[in-house]
């Protein structure tokens, strides 16, 4: 066994230098949420009854608890648990199948992995190395938050809400590790273990949703679940965090025990041959066949979304009631109008802010593409590097129209109002999402060794956006954002089609840079 792991040291060392931005950007996402949250509670519920009125009233209203799951305790610190927990928990998780995926199956199907074995370099030490590299950011993940909470609200539950998160992470890590050894595509592996974090979300907010103390068998079956009966400052449960022990535990020597049994490049579940002679007659259509698989995974996800977001907007609404703080947060978020069209339009913001993510992801295809030499062979052949780029792009592009406008009919069908009203809402947000496509582009086309930049802008507009205005960030530190400048829809008396229009002209000429960068540099390998 020592064999097989030999070279474990080096290939960490690799990867943590690897992910020297990356991690560190997703380490401080999940740290900020959660440490964010009780300057912006204190400030809505200032006193011990208004968090007590608080926790009972989301204790009785289902769509809520869908959500954010129960309250156990009227706490600063229970309330930041509740509001924060599970989501930073799916925050984790996210960053933990990216860190695993990209350091085993990722590194396989570029071939990069095949050379590095031919070195001193047991069979198990990527695998062991990219569960260290996974360890080492759910690790700092969890000291932040242990350590931002402590001080003034208990170092008891500080310490198992940050390691409820990080075991969480952990726990799909492991999960990230079967899915690298079952599929010969990373695209694949990351889809199968996203659509299992999707799947532990929706469990545990039908448990959640169907009982007032999370009891249900169905919160239980979902590790998001267990995560919330930690109980952080609310009767801490350490036990729990044994069960994330064993399941990890299990998951990683199932992982193990796959590894040993494959060769490198190979996988359990047999790849589909690709298509026969003629079905792809374009660079437009391989773009199309390459990202329909995640555009069709966005869209469902995007149309669920938006209607939990309608069906909760007038429980959310209730629940505000007169409180000044709250309400002044939401209408910061959606604008000066009535409260319950200022929480569409908070939603509709934030269903436009996550599409920037998959905007992202599609355009830094063309990246994947390019260093997994793919495109030198395909642009060997008749086709000029504008149309294999203009393929994806245009995927990315209109990709992101179509789940903003499916987020956006989700969020009139859940809330039963003016379904076209909230279709337009979302749409709205289109061109803040090509701006930071746009910009995407351009990294890629001109600066492709710093491509990866575009996931620190789309994620600084997603924090701005939704952790600025309950912070009480300064206008002006909001506006950085390009989320800001769009119209609050609905509720917004006239339609603005100034900044539409200008940050549409911004995202087509920031488009036509990166293409004609892309153009006069040579291709990275």
């Amino acid at each position: 066994m020592k064999n097989q792991l030999a070279g474990t040291a080096g290939l960490l060392r690799l990867a943590l230098r690897r992910d020297r931005v990356m991690v560190p950007v997703w380490v401080l996402v999940v740290a900020l949420m959660v440490l964010s949250l009780p300057a912006s509670l204190e400030s809505a519920y200032a006193t011990e009854a208004d968090r007590a009125r608080l926790a009972a009233a989301m204790n009785t209203n289902g769509s809520l608890r869908a959500l954010y799951g129960p309250v156990f305790g009227d706490s600063l610190g229970a309330l930041t648990a509740w509001r924060g927990g599970v989501f930073a928990g799916v925050l984790a998780g996210i960053m933990s199948l990216a860190v695993v995926i990209r350091h085993t199956r990722e590194e396989e199907e570029t071939g990069r992995q095949e050379l590095l074995s031919a070195a001193m370099v047991g069979r198990r030490a990527p695998l062991t190395a990219a569960l260290l590299a996974a360890l080492t950011a759910n690790a700092a993940a969890a000291l932040l938050v242990a350590g931002g909470l402590a001080g003034a609200h208990g170092a008891a539950g500080a310490l198992a809400l940050g390691l409820g998160i990080g075991a969480t992470g952990m726990l799909f890590a492991g999960i990230a590790a079967i899915t690298a050894q079952l599929t010969e595509s990373a695209r694949l592996a990351k889809g199968l273990a996203g659509a299992l974090i999707g799947t532990a979300f929706v469990l545990r907010a039908a448990g959640d949703a169907g009982s007032t103390a999370g009891e249900s068998a169905l919160t239980w079956a979902s590790p998001l679940g267990w995560l919330e009966h930690v109980r952080a400052f609310a009767g801490e449960r350490w036990w729990v965090l044994g069960l994330f022990a064993a399941a990890a535990a299990l998951l990683v020597a199932a992982a193990y025990a796959l590894a040993g049994r494959r060769d490198i490049g190979m996988s359990f579940l047999p790849a589909r041959p690709g298509p026969a002679e003629g079905r792809i007659g374009s660079a437009g259509a391989l773009a199309w066949r390459l990202q329909r698989g995640s555009l069709a995974g966005w869209s469902l996800g995007f149309l669920a979304a938006g209607a939990v977001f309608g069906s909760i907007t007038d429980g959310a609404t209730q629940l505000v009631g007169d409180n000044a703080r709250t309400r002044e947060i939401i209408q910061r978020m959606g604008g000066q109008s009535a409260l319950a069209d200022a929480f569409l339009a908070a939603m509709a913001g934030m269903l436009g802010m996550v599409a920037a993510l998959y905007i992202v992801s599609a355009v830094l295809r063309l990246a994947g593409e390019e260093t997994g030499q793919r495109a030198e062979p395909l642009l060997a052949a008749p086709v000029g590097r504008l149309r294999w780029a203009g393929g994806h792009l245009a995927v990315a592009f209109g990709g992101s129209a179509l789940i903003l406008l499916l987020g956006g009919l989700g969020l009139g069908l859940g809330h039963g109002r003016d379904v076209a009203a909230a279709a337009g809402a979302a749409l709205a947000q289109l061109p803040a999402v090509w701006v930071i496509g746009a910009l995407a582009a351009l990294l890629h086309g001109a600066a492709p060794k710093y491509a990866a930049g575009a996931w620190g802008m789309a994620g600084a507009a997603l924090l701005l956006g939704w952790i600025g205005p309950a912070l009480n960030l300064p206008q002006a530190v909001l506006d950085l954002s390009p989320f800001a400048h769009l119209p609050k829809l609905p509720g917004a008396q006239a339609l603005a089609w100034t900044p539409l229009l200008a940050m549409t002209g911004l995202a087509a000429a920031l488009l036509a840079a990166g293409l004609t960068a892309l153009r006069r540099r040579d291709l990275t390998v």
